[in-house]
């Protein structure tokens, strides 16, 4: 049985244990605990006890690619300093892999080849070696299996000394070459809605408002701010400066599928923003909040209060979402969230129900099909930068790591935008 104790260090504790490295030498391994003792030698107890049934350290000899990152995701990943969301994309990134029968190779087996050739199915799509089918994916999706096979065996490498070199350092994601038909007679479209016009925007807010759906508010807070769905909807009361025009991003909501919860956690890039508005969308959250007062007296104890529930794991904390109906009795550990997307019975607006309700309106509406809840970001940043604003303040107003990620959105946004801009030639030549 592994040998652990635990230790106080500032507020928290901390639990370690001894581990056997693939040398067969023993290592410490040290974990972040709670504020209690008890708790702390809970998840000792509970850390011991896995190691000894999993067996965590395979024989060099026999560890196979699934074992390899089934630890790296135990030992580098959630006790990581990256965000849950990429940790999140990471997990299903390995559980994709491990469905693939290169998972069930031998560690030492697995060459650069092999690792090509999966790729080159992401990629380009076809048929695995166990018949299951692929379709080619976007760049976006195959980033995170790239990230995953590369730090694993980074980490297979070193400190496991479970090989000796990283096969991925050889291995190149292959693009896609499609060939244009240079004699076609219809004009170029790629068939892909990338934004909206205001006139659709508003026809969209009108049926939506008929229907009195709860997405109207988000959608309008997105083509207004530039906000994505989940910042939308983790939107708080306390974030909005009505005398000022301006509102704090903070948060935001997504779905956990692998733990098949609801959860606040951070921005995508972990950045606290301000985003200033307009007289337009001040009408809009005031209105909407005079209504969440009508309904909270209209609903009475029949209706919700939001709360967030702190939860530790792996050295990781979550914030799950919960609303609870008036009527029953609230956890102590449950903490209240005035969030401003709500339905009216007070319960949260989750960003899933909004991203249905969008794929909804892409069927019902003509002149939306392919329309999807970030075409509001993109026409933010399109009637923004058409009407004269400064791309860095763009830049800053959505949250982009880099301008020229705010410029590309532009680029490929609409007809009328690069119309425009090749119309500034008649201006040189005289031409009103």
């Amino acid at each position: 049985m592994a040998k652990g104790s635990v230790r106080k260090k500032g507020k928290k504790w901390y639990y370690r244990y001894y581990v056997e490295d693939a040398s067969g030498n023993k290592v410490q391994k040290e974990c972040v605990g709670t504020e209690s003792k008890a708790e702390t030698e809970k998840l000792l107890r509970k850390a011991m006890e896995d190691y000894e049934e999993k067996l965590f350290v395979a024989k060099t000899n026999t560890i196979t690619l699934a074992d390899l990152l089934d630890m790296w995701a135990e030992e580098e990943l959630k006790t990581g300093s990256l965000s849950n969301g990429t940790v999140d994309n990471y997990l299903h990134a390995i559980k994709r892999i491990k469905q693939h029968p290169i998972a069930d190779r031998k560690l030492k087996t697995v060459t650069a080849e092999h690792l090509q050739q999966y790729l080159d199915l992401l990629v380009f799509g076809g048929k695995s070696p166990d018949g299951t089918a692929y379709r080619g994916y976007s760049k976006d999706y195959i980033h995170s299996f790239t990230a995953v096979l590369n730090q694993s065996f980074r980490f297979a490498v070193f400190p496991k000394t479970l090989i000796t070199f990283n096969p991925m350092q050889y291995v190149v994601i292959h693009k896609k070459n499609e060939q244009a038909d240079i004699f076609a007679e219809d004009t170029v479209d790629d068939g892909k809605l990338t934004t909206i016009s205001h006139e659709q925007f508003l026809s969209l807010v009108n049926f939506l408002e008929q229907k009195h759906n709860p997405a109207v508010l988000p959608i309008q807070i997105a083509y207004y701010a530039g906000l994505r769905i989940g910042e939308a909807c983790a939107l708080m009361w306390k974030d909005i400066n009505f005398e000022e025009q301006y509102l704090t991003v903070r948060r935001s909501v997504r779905r956990n599928g692998a733990r098949k919860r609801v959860e606040i956690g951070t921005t995508k890039r972990n950045k606290i923003r301000t985003v200033d508005f307009g007289d337009t969308l001040t009408a809009i959250l005031k209105k909407a909040k005079k209504e969440q007062l009508k309904n909270k007296m209209k609903y009475g104890e029949l209706g919700c209060q939001n709360y967030y529930k702190e939860v530790m794991e792996k050295n990781r904390i979550h914030y799950e979402l919960y609303a609870v109906p008036l009527t029953e009795d609230t956890p102590e550990s449950y903490q209240p969230l005035d969030l401003i997307c709500t339905k009216p019975d007070g319960s949260y607006t989750s960003s899933e129900q909004v991203a249905s309700m969008c794929r909804t309106v892409a069927k019902k509406i003509d002149g939306l099909e392919g329309f999807h809840f970030h075409c509001l970001r993109h026409s933010y940043t399109t009637n923004l930068l058409a009407n004269g604003a400064a791309p860095k303040d763009v830049q800053e107003l959505l949250g982009h790591s880099d301008v020229s990620i705010t410029m590309n959105v532009y680029a490929h946004s609409t007809r009328e935008a690069k119309r425009s801009s090749a119309r500034l030639l008649d201006k040189v030549a005289g031409i009103n």
